[in-house]
């Protein structure tokens, strides 16, 4: 049988893998990719949380409710950000973070 645990285990490895994308890579794609895996590797947790947290028989849902915001909103930074990132990429011809400063003063 799953426990918590190991659903939080997957859940920090996940987060992990993400932050070190974040951090470590300079592709704009990739780093976006690294902040979807974090949103994602929260969802997971709390969605565990809400599972394993039973009173009265049945599991709490209010943390999976939260999580459908969460997703709901992440698909909205996705449409933006793909936007935005399409909109850097044809006007400077790189994904590379160090190269882009168009939102500098």
């Amino acid at each position: 049988m799953v426990t918590l645990n190991d659903y939080l285990l997957v859940s920090g490895l996940l987060f992990a893998l993400g932050f070190s994308g974040v951090l470590l890579r300079r592709n704009i794609l990739i780093i976006f990719m690294g902040l979807e895996l974090m949103l994602n590797a929260a969802n997971l947790s709390l969605v565990a949380f809400s599972r394993f947290n039973v009173t009265n028989g049945l599991p709490n849902y209010n943390g999976q409710m939260l999580v459908f915001f969460i997703i709901t909103v992440a698909a909205a930074e996705v449409a933006v950000g793909l936007a935005i990132i399409v909109a850097l990429y044809r006007a400077r011809q790189t994904t590379n973070v160090e190269d882009l400063n168009a939102l500098k003063f």
